[in-house]
């Protein structure tokens, strides 16, 4: 028999549930969300009990995303998050059926990942060149590969002379990621202004990377300041992970070999490396070329 659990602690639980389980901050977020506002959805169906929701509820909730315009890629998203809290319910014994168990993704078209040219991030560094923050934040991705979320938790004592100490998390490895002179040159630049001598802040974040407050930069606000740059640079759709794959590619169509270019970007299976192959196909000149321009 299950453990009689509200919705509200339900919710509060399953974050607490993940927390524990040392998964990334921005995923923490997601998936609190997600969960809230399906709590939120069944406390408007008179639910009170998580133990009284069934498969039908869960359906109908999902059904009414669609309807206010969420993408199927977001809804398959939040899918994922249903999931993960039912499987959590069942194990901590809140509930003794898995009523979303049967729920089925949403079929939508995974669009191949935007590869930046040399003449757009040559612009997008150019166009950020004066916001130091963002710069150092552009220079770091397009140096080192790095996840949106490995770069957000990054701590000052993370940062080597000339590497990156990357956390285990999320179920990617401990690394240790190398950095050229650009992004270090641009982070040292950062450094020097992000916390001036004569400031007033308590309580500062000992994140790599804070606003203005002290507090840790969170993965939107990083979104929205590469967004806005990417408009005055007059890059078309692209997304920050963008600047991931193009480090990706660009390293491929350089030479650099795949087995070393998997472990330096954190892929667990080098056949995840092997798809950004089709992308730089033709576009290899020997191991000197990046490309023709």
């Amino acid at each position: 028999m299950a453990t009689p659990l509200d919705l509200k602690s339900a919710h509060r639980q399953f974050t607490e549930y993940l927390e524990s389980r040392r998964r990334a901050r921005a995923t923490i977020v997601a998936y609190s969300k997600d969960i809230e506002q399906l709590t939120v959805f069944l406390a408007n169906m008179g639910k009170k009990d998580i133990a009284e929701v069934v498969h039908d509820e869960l359906e109908a909730f999902l059904k009414k995303l669609t309807s206010d315009k969420y993408t199927p890629k977001s809804v398959s998203r939040k899918i994922n998050s249903i999931k993960t809290f039912y499987r959590f319910l069942k194990v901590s014994g809140a509930v003794t059926m898995d009523p979303a168990a049967e729920i089925a993704h949403p079929k939508y078209e995974v669009k191949p990942p935007r590869i930046l040219s040399k003449v757009e991030y040559r612009a997008l560094r150019d166009a950020c060149r004066g916001d130091i923050r963002t710069h150092a934040i552009v220079e770091l991705f397009l140096q080192t590969g790095l996840r949106i979320g490995e770069l957000t938790n990054l701590t000052l004592e993370d940062v080597k002379e000339n590497e990156l100490h990357i956390a285990r998390q999320e179920g990617h490895a401990e690394r240790t990621v190398p950095f050229n002179k650009p992004a270090r040159e641009a982070l040292n630049r950062y450094l020097e202004i992000r916390t001036p001598s004569e400031h007033k802040l308590t309580n500062i974040s000992n994140a790599l990377f804070i606003t203005k407050t002290g507090k840790a930069l969170l993965i939107r606000n990083i979104r929205t300041a590469i967004d806005r740059y990417f408009r005055i640079a007059g890059i078309e759709s692209a997304k920050v992970n963008d600047l991931r794959h193009t480090f990706i590619a660009h390293h491929l169509m350089a030479g650099t070999p795949i087995t070393t270019l998997s472990k330096l970007v954190g892929h667990k299976r080098i056949s995840t490396t092997e798809k950004y192959l089709e992308l730089v196909k033709g576009k290899q000149e020997g191991n000197v070329k990046l490309e023709e321009l």
